[in-house]
């Protein structure tokens, strides 16, 4: 087996735990399969780089000495706000040659002002979905998935995704063993689906300003399995239908229906990862009613049925 040759550029203002997350992944499987991956660091002179934490990191060498990478990866960070031009040149000159080009959290920025990202679906921290829009319209950015996959490039979402799309890689390379051991080195879920949604419902969703509404979202989260159609929501609401459907949306920045969806499954694969309950038995629990109803509903936002999620999604456990 080829050893892979992982690069992570550096930079002051980087993220620390864009560069310390993903570099304990691929290093845990050098440890487990010895010969599978060689890490490098390296800075535009190759001198130490100060994180936005404070934390100072010593780079192995200069970039114009960093050897051919297989995975070039650039973390995200205050940094890559305004990108020294001298590291987007030797991205946009270096980048295309790498076999996996890969950026944490606002390394995106970084990719796109190589114009690495133009006609390519990617992600970066949801704060910064919108401006990664706005100044690269080319770019085709999903503000939702903790990471995205488009051919050679990989882009993720802030902090802690980076480790999930390490992981999918390792898993990638290696297999799922190999990135099940690291997982449960690290106490992390094996990975999760890199179409998972950077929040929670609870969190992409608005808090409502007016208390009717605010309790129609609590009733929501507390009552999955309940009537939640509009009717019903609106009548709990003390309002019309259409006057509920319509505040709902102006105040949460969803429809009810849309609000309602994320919460079922949110539920649902919380039961999958932490309990033993059947299918069947979440399906009504979740408020799908069937398990063929639940089915749809994983494959359409998640890609994958509910008894494959659980298998590859559990949360790994130490002994």
């Amino acid at each position: 087996m080829a050893q892979r040759t992982v690069l992570v550029v550096l930079f002051d203002g980087v993220q620390s735990l864009d560069v310390s997350g993903p570099v304990e992944v691929f290093a845990g499987a050098e440890k487990h399969t010895p010969g599978t991956y060689r890490i490098h660091t390296a800075s535009l002179d190759g001198a130490p780089v100060r994180t936005t934490s404070g934390l100072t990191l010593v780079p192995d060498r200069p970039l114009a000495e960093a050897p051919h990478p297989h995975t070039l990866l650039v973390p995200g960070g205050q940094g890559t706000r305004r990108p020294d031009p001298r590291l987007v040149d030797w991205v946009r000159e270096r980048g295309p040659r790498a076999v996996r080009l890969v950026s944490v959290c606002t390394g995106a920025i970084v990719l796109a002002r190589a114009g690495l990202l133009d006609g390519r679906r990617a992600t970066t921290h949801w704060a910064y979905c919108d401006t990664l829009a706005r100044n690269h319209p080319a770019v085709e950015v999903d503000p939702d998935p903790v990471y995205v996959r488009d051919g050679p490039v990989a882009t993720s979402a802030g902090v802690t995704a980076g480790i999930d799309l390490a992981l999918a890689l390792v898993e990638e390379d290696l297999g799922r063993d190999v990135a099940l051991t690291i997982a449960r080195h690290l106490v992390v879920f094996l990975r999760r689906p890199g179409n998972q949604a950077q929040f929670s419902a609870q969190l992409a969703a608005q808090t409502a300003r007016r208390e009717p509404l605010r309790e129609v979202q609590r009733w929501i989260t507390e009552h999955p399995d309940g009537d939640l159609t509009v009717q019903s929501l609106a009548a709990r609401a003390r309002l019309s239908p259409r006057h509920f459907a319509r505040a709902f949306r102006a105040e949460t920045g969803m429809t009810p229906g849309r609000y309602v969806d994320r919460v079922r499954l949110e539920h649902a694969r919380r039961l999958l990862e932490d309990t033993a309950d059947g299918i069947e038995e979440i399906s009504r629990a979740s408020g799908y009613g069937t398990p063929e109803a639940m089915r749809r509903a994983f494959v359409t936002a998640l890609g994958t049925a509910p008894a494959e999620y659980r298998r590859r999604f559990r949360p790994a456990t130490t002994h």
